[in-house]
C-alpha cells in the first residue's frame, strides 16, 4: 500500500483495522493458551492446589498483552522501547510456546505441538508485524504532515507574495495620489502663503505708518506736557524759592528782634543791676567809713550779663550770615568774641558748600 496515494483518514482507518485484528489474535492466542497449559500445569502441580493452575498461563499472557499494547503506543508516537521491550516480547513468545507444547512434546505428539505452536507464532509474528505497521503508519502520518504542512507554508508565503505585491502597488498607487494631492496642496498653500505674505505685508505698512504717526502725536504731546510740566515746576520751584526766602527772611528778622529784644533786656537788667549795685555801694559808704571792708566786684560782670546764651548766640549768627551781618555786628549783638563768631561764619559757610556740592 502506498501511503502516499491515501489520505490521512483512509491511513488511520487501516491502523484501527490492524489494532482490532492484533487485539482478537491476542485474545483467541490467550484464551487458547490457558485453555491449553491449565491441565499441563494441574499435573505437575502438588495435590491440593490444582486451582491454582490458571494463574501461571494468565500471568503469561498478561505479559503479552501489556508487550502489545504498549508496543502499539510507542509506535503510534514515533518512538522506540529499545531493547528490554524485545526481549521481553520474545521472552513471553517463547514461554508461550513452551507451555502450549509442553504436553503434546512429552506425550511425542508432534502434531499436537505443530498446532499448538500455531496460536503463539500467530501472536508473535503479528505482534512484531504491528509493530512495523505502525511505525510505518506513523512515519508516513508524520510525512504528510510535514509534506501538508510545507504546501500550507508555500500556499502562506504565495499568498503573502501576492498580498506584498498588491500591497506594493496599493502602496505605489496611494504615494503616487499622495504626492499629487501634496504638490497641489503645497502650490494652492504656497500661493494662499503669498497672499497672505502680500496682506500682512500691507498691514505691517499701514501699521507702522499709523504707529509713527501715533508716535509723532505723542512725542508733540510729550514734549508739550515736558514744557508745561516744566513751567510748572519751574514757577513752583521759583515760588517755592520765594517762599523759602520770604520764611527765611522773615525768621532772620524774628530772630533779629529777638535778639534785639534779648540784648535790650540784658542791657536792662545790665543796667538796673548797675544802678542797684551803686545804690548799695552808696548805702555801703557811711559802713566803709566805719571801718567795714568792701565788696569786691568782678569788673567783667557788665560783659558777662550782655552775653547770649550759647544756643541763642548760634541762632544769631546763622541768622546773621543770611541777613549779611559782618562778623563785628554780629559779636556786638551776641556780647561773643569776634573770633569765636568768625569759626561760626566759617562752619557754616563750609556746610552750605558741601549740601550745594552734593546737590
Amino acid at each position: 500500500m502506498r501511503f502516499a496515494t491515501m489520505s490521512p483518514a483512509q491511513i488511520r482507518a487501516a491502523e484501527r483495522t490492524l489494532s482490532v485484528g492484533t487485539w482478537a489474535i491476542t485474545f483467541g492466542a490467550v484464551v487458547f493458551s490457558v485453555l491449553t497449559v491449565t491441565p499441563l500445569v494441574q499435573r505437575v502441580t502438588p495435590a491440593g492446589w490444582g486451582w491454582t493452575a490458571p494463574i501461571l498461563p494468565v500471568v503469561v499472557d498478561a505479559a503479552v498483552v501489556i508487550v502489545v499494547r504498549l508496543d502499539s503506543t510507542v509506535a503510534r508516537l514515533g518512538g522506540s522501547g529499545g531493547r528490554w521491550p524485545a526481549v521481553l516480547r520474545w521472552m513471553t513468545g517463547l514461554m508461550t510456546i513452551g507451555l502450549n507444547v509442553g504436553d503434546s512434546a512429552l506425550g511425542g505428539d508432534l502434531v499436537g505441538v505443530a498446532v499448538h505452536c500455531v496460536a503463539p507464532l500467530l501472536l508473535i509474528v503479528t505482534a512484531e508485524a504491528g509493530l512495523a505497521y505502525r511505525r510505518a503508519i506513523t512515519g508516513a502520518l508524520a510525512r504528510i504532515d510535514r509534506e501538508r504542512q510545507e504546501q500550507a507554508e508555500r500556499e502562506r508565503r504565495d499568498r503573502e507574495t501576492r498580498e506584498q505585491r498588491a500591497r506594493e502597488e496599493r502602496e505605489q498607487q496611494r504615494a503616487a495620489r499622495e504626492r499629487s494631492e501634496r504638490e497641489a496642496r503645497e502650490q494652492a498653500e504656497r500661493l494662499e502663503r503669498e497672499r497672505l505674505d502680500r496682506e500682512a505685508e500691507e498691514r505691517r505698512e499701514a501699521r507702522e505708518h499709523a504707529e509713527r504717526m501715533e508716535r509723532e502725536r505723542l512725542d508733540r504731546e510729550d514734549r508739550r506736557l515736558r514744557q508745561e510740566r516744566e513751567e510748572r515746576e519751574r514757577v513752583r520751584r521759583e515760588e517755592q524759592e520765594r517762599t523759602e526766602r520770604e520764611r527765611r527772611e522773615q525768621e532772620a528778622r524774628q530772630a533779629s528782634e529777638r535778639a534785639a529784644r534779648q540784648a535790650r533786656e540784658q542791657q536792662a537788667r545790665a543796667v538796673r543791676e548797675h544802678r542797684e549795685r551803686q545804690t548799695r555801694e552808696r548805702s555801703q559808704g557811711p559802713q566803709r567809713a566805719r571801718g567795714g571792708h568792701p565788696t569786691p566786684r568782678s569788673v567783667n560782670t557788665k560783659t558777662e550779663a550782655e552775653k547770649f546764651p550759647e544756643e541763642a548766640a548760634l541762632e544769631a549768627v546763622r541768622l546773621g550770615l543770611e541777613a549779611g551781618r559782618s562778623v563785628r555786628q554780629t559779636a556786638e549783638l551776641t556780647g561773643w568774641s569776634v573770633g569765636w563768631v568768625n569759626a561760626r561764619y566759617q562752619e557754616l559757610k563750609a556746610t552750605e558748600s558741601t549740601s550745594a556740592n552734593a546737590a
